[in-house]
C-alpha cells in the first residue's frame, strides 16, 4: 500500500531535516524499522564452500544502521548455486553460518531479510556441487558467459527443462529454505523474482516457452512465482515474506513482451491476495535498461496492498521526492552501501560518498568487502 505522505519541503543542506521521510520509522510486517533506507541485495561472492563465514557477519553488521538489510542472493537449493562462491541456505552448516550473521546484525541494532535466489538456467556445472543440475523452465540457454573459478569464463550451457516433479521440488526448496532462515534468526525472506533468475525465468517469455500449466498464458507464467510465495508464507508467515520484481529488466536475457504490463498487474494482485509484506520494485533504467513506466508503477501500487520498496539509482533527493509523492514506502540503495558502510549517517549529513572499487565486487576475501572505513 502506498503511503499518503504529505509533500513536506526539503532542505538539502542541513544535517537532519525535521520533515525528512527517508529517516522516519516504518512498520514492515511484524518488525519496526529505524528508517526507510533499505540495503539492496548485492552478490559479493565471499561464501567459500557456499557457506557464509565470519567476514559475512562482519560485512552486514557494519551496515546495520540501514532500516532493513536484504542479503545477497542465497540459494535455496544445490541446483541454484549458479555463481561462484555465493551462499546457500539448504544445509545445517549454512544455517549455522546465517545464525552468526543474524546475531551480529541484531546486536548492532539492525534488521535483516535473506534473499532467496535460485539461479535456474543462469550458471555453469563448474559452479554447482556434485549431483546438482542446471534447470530452467525451458531448454533455452541464457546468453553470455559465466565466471567459474576452475575454468574462467564459460558459455552458459543449455539447461534441463524442468518436469512437474522438478517444479514441485523447487517450490518445496523455497519453503524449506525460508523456514531454515527464520529458524536461524533472520527476520524474513525476499524471493528473488527479478534479474532473470528462476522465478523471473518462468515469468518471462524469453526464457519460458512452455505450453503446459506453467507457461503460455499469463496465469501459467505467473504460477511458479505465486505458488512459491504461497508455500513460503504457509511456512513462515506472509508478514515475513517479500518479493523482488524487475518489470522491463533485460539482465540475463530477459525482455518485455506485449503482455508484460498485464502480467505484472495480475501477479501483484495474486501476491496481494496472499498477503505478502512487500514488493521490491526494481527499475534498471539507471543501468541502461528500459524504464518501468510511471503508469505501471502506479498501477502496481494500487493492485498490491502491501509495502512498496523502490530501487534503482537513488540518491537522497530523489528518494525523499518519491516518498513524499507517495510512489513507495521504502527506498533501496545498492552500490553506495558497498563503500559507505554507514550510508544512512552520510545521507543524513549530505556527506560526500566514497566510490566503490568495482575490481573487488566479486573477489574472495576482505579487500573491498569489510575494509572500507566505518565512519558516519
Amino acid at each position: 500500500m502506498l503511503d499518503g505522505v504529505p509533500n513536506f519541503p526539503m532542505d538539502d543542506t542541513c544535517e537532519v531535516t525535521m520533515n525528512s521521510i527517508l529517516f522516519s520509522t516504518y512498520r514492515l510486517g511484524r518488525i519496526d524499522l529505524a528508517n526507510r533506507v533499505v540495503m539492496a541485495p548485492m552478490t559479493r561472492s565471499r561464501a567459500l564452500g557456499n557457506v557464509p563465514g565470519a567476514i559475512t557477519a562482519k560485512y552486514y553488521a557494519q551496515r546495520a544502521e540501514a532500516g532493513l538489510i536484504i542479503t545477497e542472493g542465497t540459494s535455496p537449493s544445490p541446483d541454484g548455486l549458479g555463481y561462484a562462491r555465493i551462499p546457500g541456505i539448504f544445509s545445517e552448516e549454512q544455517a549455522e553460518g546465517w545464525k552468526v550473521v543474524a546475531a551480529a546484525v541484531h546486536d548492532a541494532g539492525g534488521k535483516i531479510f535473506v534473499q532467496l535466489m535460485h539461479t535456474g538456467r543462469v550458471g555453469h556445472p563448474a559452479n554447482l556441487p556434485a549431483g546438482a543440475r542446471l534447470f530452467g523452465p525451458s531448454a533455452l540457454a541464457a546468453p553470455g558467459k559465466m565466471w567459474t573459478d576452475s575454468g574462467g569464463l564459460q558459455d552458459h550451457p543449455v539447461p534441463v527443462e524442468m518436469t512437474e516433479d522438478d517444479i514441485g521440488r523447487a517450490i518445496d526448496e523455497f519453503a524449506d529454505a525460508a523456514a531454515l532462515a527464520v529458524g536461524s534468526g533472520l527476520d524474513g525472506v525476499e524471493l528473488h523474482g527479478a534479474n532473470g533468475y528462476l522465478i523471473d525465468q518462468f515469468l518471462n517469455a524469453q526464457s519460458n516457452h512452455r505450453t503446459d500449466a506453467w507457461g503460455g498464458t499469463i496465469a501459467g507464467r505467473i504460477r511458479f512465482a505465486v505458488e512459491a510465495a504461497r508455500r513460503v508464507t504457509q511456512r513462515i508467515g506472509a508478514d515475513r515474506t517479500g518479493i523482488r520484481l524487475s518489470p522491463y529488466g533485460v539482465f540475463n536475457g530477459m525482455g518485455p513482451d506485449e503482455e508484460h504490463d498485464a502480467l505484472y498487474l495480475a501477479l501483484a494482485e495474486e501476491l496481494g491476495g496472499i498477503g505478502l509484506a512487500y514488493i521490491h520494485l526494481v527499475d534498471h533504467s539507471s543501468m541502461g535498461a528500459p524504464p518501468v513506466k510511471g503508469e505501471l508503477k502506479a498501477q502496481l501500487g494500487l493492485a498490491f496492498p502491501g509495502t512498496i520498496i523502490l530501487s534503482g539509482g537513488y540518491d537522497r533527493v530523489r528518494a525523499e521526492g518519491d516518498l513524499a509523492a507517495g510512489r513507495g514506502d521504502l527506498v533501496a540503495f545498492g552500490r553506495p552501501f558497498i563503500s559507505n558502510p554507514m550510508l544512512v549517517s552520510k545521507l543524513r549529513r549530505n556527506a560526500e560518498l566514497v566510490v566503490a572499487d568495482s575490481a573487488t565486487f566479486y573477489t574472495p576475501g576482505e579487500a573491498g568487502y569489510t575494509d572500507y572505513a566505518v565512519e558516519p
